[in-house]
């Protein structure tokens, strides 16, 4: 595990509209990724909306993204859940499904969509990863967002 998260980027020029779709199982520690992302959001792109869509677990977070791509007008989507990774293959299997259907979403839609549904296997990594300062996960999609729309933007030669 990367015990270190990237720079923040340049402040966005533009507001833009971020969306969230977080999982309500073990919303002690997705709530830690929302509120992180947020603050870092508020910092690095000033003035930009932030809604929060709930959903009942992380595998029902893809067919919310994709409702969000399809109905809201948004730049850059946050997908934030948990699993404990347990003695069955179901965390894993969980965790293949989401990341291919985010991903697809993603190219498909041509927009940012930031996966930090993470897999824990201790209480300890999970406290870590969502809920920690020195690398929450939240923080971390929140500036991997901003240099994504950065860049796409750089790359259409237009600017953000």
């Amino acid at each position: 595990m990367s015990t270190a998260i990237p720079d923040r980027p340049a402040p966005l020029l533009i507001a833009k509209r971020f969306a969230v779709v977080a999982s309500i199982y073990n919303s002690e520690f997705v709530d830690g990724l929302v509120a992180a992302a947020r603050e870092e959001l508020a910092a690095i792109a000033p003035g930009s909306a932030v809604e929060v869509h709930r959903v009942p677990g992380s595998f029902e977070i893809p067919l919310g993204v994709q409702f969000v791509v399809e109905r809201r007008n948004v730049d850059a989507v946050f997908a934030f859940g948990l699993l404990w990774q347990g003695e069955t293959s179901h965390a894993d299997l969980i965790a293949t499904s989401v990341t291919k259907a985010l991903l697809e979403i993603s190219l498909r839609m041509k927009l940012p969509v930031l996966h930090e549904v993470i897999v824990a296997q201790t209480e300890e990594q999970a406290r870590e990863r969502c809920l920690g300062t020195t690398i929450n996960r939240g923080t971390e999609a929140a500036r991997a967002a901003v240099r994504m729309l950065q860049t796409l933007d750089a790359i259409r030669g237009t600017q953000r």
